[in-house]
């Protein structure tokens, strides 16, 4: 019997071990192909166009656009792996833009990076993945994953700075047992380091910075394209519910938001509510911002409750730091949060994913979506 245990923790000699790779154009996943492919594994690069970008296509701050697809078959030719390109825009446009464009007119603050994981990257790459008979799908996302047992857990990257982990919360069992993650050990500079010693053209390429359908981060410009009846003036009120001006739309604001409110008070004004269905935007002092329960849906574990009997840690915003928590599983489409320090910004749409620490760093336990809040 083989006993040979391969870098991706799969019984089989590399050799003999087929693998895709999500292939963005970025460093990232370029740096993956090349050390899947000079460790000996049979690498198919797969990238996806989700979007027609049109005159955005050299804009070098967006992922996924024309010049991204261009700078992966570059990589792809250099490394000598198959290649191919899936044409994934009407998926990309159901499952992704017009839930964000729908949240933003519920008053809600969407991610479209977690969409985008949880369908077309996810699920449909998966499925494609499987088609073509590969042991494992590989993603330059820096998370750690590590194999017991047969069974995967994700963990917090090393480069705390670059941890992707928030984004993924929503990857399934079953994807995870198929996923590899070789980036999470490694800081971005040893990335580089490797992309150079392998001569990728993409080795100093800037990392993406805007959602890649969103030029320049201007998300009102994308909802007007798509909903241009969406810009309705609305009252602007304080808590006691006195009128304090007018804004242009719901669209324009977010929970915590400061700047563009245009109404002044003894105090600076802080964007607490948006109502959608009086589309009303609720200002009131920085203080008011602060919350300590959170109230979720569509939950997603990717643990045993027991669990949660440990010290756990919450993470409400991409950018945000572990919050100390205790959290309630009611059912799949229920839990509730109790932060022990007030957060600030917490905002429905956006995510909260749940962390306990082990021997191996914080481990994703799963999370859910941050529902209206009373």
């Amino acid at each position: 019997m083989n006993n040979f245990i391969n870098s991706i923790g799969l019984n089989k000699k590399p050799s003999d071990t087929t693998v895709v790779v999500a292939m963005s154009g970025g460093v990232d996943s370029s740096t993956v192909a090349g050390i899947m492919r000079k460790d000996g594994y049979k690498v198919i690069g797969i990238t996806l166009k989700l979007y027609d970008d049109g005159k955005e296509a050299s804009n070098s701050k967006q992922c996924c656009s024309g010049q991204d697809i261009m700078d992966a078959k570059r990589v792809a030719h250099k490394l000598d792996i198959e290649h191919k390109i899936l044409y994934y825009q009407n998926k990309f446009k159901q499952g992704v833009i017009d839930n964000f464009v729908e949240s933003y007119l519920k008053g809600q603050t969407p991610i479209p990076c977690v969409q985008c994981n949880q369908t077309v990257k996810f699920r449909d790459l998966f499925e494609v993945s499987k088609e073509l008979k590969a042991d494992a799908m590989i993603t330059g996302h820096y998370v750690k994953s590590i194999t017991q047992n047969n069974s995967t857990n994700m963990y917090r990257a090393i480069d705390e700075n670059r941890d992707q982990s928030y984004f993924l919360f929503n990857t399934t069992r079953e994807q995870l047992n198929y996923l590899r993650f070789p980036l999470g050990g490694m800081l971005k500079k040893t990335t580089r380091d490797i992309a150079k010693k392998l001569e990728l053209n993409v080795a100093e390429k800037p990392d993406s910075q805007d959602i890649c359908f969103v030029p320049s981060g201007d998300y009102a410009s994308v909802i007007q394209k798509f909903k241009p009846d969406s810009f309705k003036k609305g009252n602007i009120k304080n808590l006691k519910g006195e009128v304090l001006g007018v804004h242009d739309g719901i669209i324009n604001f977010t929970i915590g938001q400061r700047r563009g409110i245009k109404v002044s008070g003894k105090e600076a004004l802080y964007v607490i509510k948006i109502d959608s269905e009086k589309n009303e935007i609720i200002v009131g002092p920085k203080k008011k911002l602060g919350k300590t329960k959170i109230h979720l849906r569509d939950i997603n574990l990717l643990c045993n409750k027991n669990e949660f009997d440990k010290k756990i840690f919450v993470k409400v915003r991409s950018t945000g730091k572990l919050l100390d928590a205790k959290v309630n599983l009611k059912n799949t489409n229920d839990a509730e949060v109790n932060l022990n320090i007030p957060e600030n910004g917490i905002s429905p749409g956006q995510a909260c994913v749940f962390y306990n620490k082990d021997q191996f760093g914080h481990k994703v336990l799963g999370g859910g979506w941050i529902k209206e809040q009373n």
